[in-house]
This record gives C-alpha cells, sequence and structure tokens, in this order.
C-alpha cells in the first residue's frame, strides 16, 4: 500500500483528498503545517508527500529545502501559484513534479503513480556500515562486529539515518536541526555537537578521530562509508 502525507491547510480540500485516495487504496497521512509536515516526515513512514506551498507557518519551499536536505522522497507540489518562477524554483529545490490547481483527482493519481515508479528505482542500502558496527535502517537495529546490539536513544536514530541515508554528502546543521527539532527557530549548533559525540562514542573506532560521522566546520555534518 502506497502511504501519501498530505501537507495542505484548507481543510477542506486535505479532507477531500485524504478521502479520495483512500478509497483507492492509499494509505494516508495529514498536516496542516509546515511543522506538522516536517514531524511527519521525520518518521519516513510515507511514499510521496503532496505538498502545498501556502502553509501558515513555514513556505512550503522551505519545506522542500529542509525534506531534500536528507531524503529523497518524491514531492508532487499542489498549489494554486500559476507563474512559471514558481514552478522553476519548487523543480530546482528538489520537488518532483508540480500540479496547479483545481485539477482532476484522475491527473493526480496518474502523477503519484509515475513518482512512486521513479523513486522505485532509487531506494538507497537498508544496511549500512559505520566503522564496525552494522546499521539496519529497517530494524532500526545496530550491532557491533561482536555481535553486540549498540543501544541508540530515537534521537540519535534520527540524526544517524538523515546521514547515512546520504552517504558523502553535506547536510547542513540548520537542516539537520529543522528536522530533529520541528522547526527552523531551533539553531542552537551545541544541540548538534552533543548528539554526533554521543553517536561516535558508540560507533567510531577512534572518536576523537572519526572516520565516519565527519563535522564540516561552519556547515553541517557529512556521513562518509
Amino acid at each position: 500500500m502506497t502511504r501519501v502525507l498530505i501537507v495542505e491547510d484548507e481543510r477542506p480540500l486535505r479532507r477531500a483528498l485524504a478521502m479520495n485516495l483512500t478509497a483507492r487504496g492509499y494509505e494516508v497521512i495529514e498536516a496542516d503545517t509546515g511543522t506538522a509536515a516536517l514531524s511527519a516526515a521525520a518518521n519516513g513512514e510515507h511514499d510521496v508527500i503532496l505538498l502545498d506551498l501556502g502553509l501558515p507557518d513555514l513556505s512550503g519551499m522551505d519545506v522542500i529545502r529542509a525534506v531534500r536536505a536528507y531524503a529523497s522522497t518524491p514531492i508532487i507540489v499542489l498549489s494554486a501559484r500559476t507563474g512559471s518562477s514558481d514552478k522553476v524554483a519548487a523543480l530546482d529545490l528538489g520537488a518532483d513534479d508540480y500540479v496547479s490547481k483545481p485539477f482532476s483527482i484522475e491527473e493526480l493519481l496518474a502523477r503519484l503513480r509515475a513518482a512512486t515508479r521513479r523513486a522505485t528505482s532509487l531506494d538507497g542500502p537498508r544496511v549500512v556500515q559505520v566503522g564496525t558496527a552494522s546499521i539496519d535502517l529497517d530494524a532500526k537495529t545496530a550491532t557491533g562486529d561482536d555481535g553486540e546490539h549498540v543501544h541508540l536513544t530515537p534521537t540519535e536514530w534520527h540524526l544517524l539515518e538523515v546521514l547515512v541515508r546520504h552517504p558523502g554528502k553535506l547536510v547542513t546543521g540548520r537542516a539537520l536541526l529543522t528536522e530533529l527539532r520541528g522547526g527552523p527557530d531551533h539553531t542552537d549548533p551545541s544541540y548538534l555537537r552533543i548528539y554526533v559525540a554521543q553517536l561516535r562514542r558508540k560507533l567510531e573506532p577512534q572518536p576523537s578521530r572519526p572516520r565516519h560521522l565527519i563535522t564540516e566546520s561552519g556547515m553541517g555534518y557529512r556521513f562518509q562509508p
């Protein structure tokens, strides 16, 4: 069953979309703000995001930017903005498609099917190595080379998943804080330093000389396989 996250602040439209998609066999998650969308996206329990640009708290563009910092989940923008500049900006930020309101449900279903097909071939590895530890992203388990379970807190898991799903890619500190704390106003870098240090102590062979969880000074962090 394809899981769809609908991000739309207009309740009648959101509910109509949810009912139509549910009737056609989709599993639906609803969010009415950008903050709620990022919180839902953090759980990773969806296959496609339907995103309105005109949200009450965050710009839809900011939501695209934050999600693309760590995930390749297909994003289909739903917007009343018909200007080409908005379409180009959304697509340049990483949206996969752009549907102008009003639209037919059949058109939307076709776009959903296309986005799902494209995403199928882009799924990343589900088990990765961080030092001598084996990280199973599906089972949410970390196992050392001695076979012993490595305990990670929910926040440590969340941070680790964001990084390892994009090997070699810089993830900015702002994007990580937005992802972990639910909004761009939480910008204290010491929050990230604490959790990255904890992950290094648990996973890096030499925590003081990390080889996999790398700090890019003044910018963010990178997972180096």
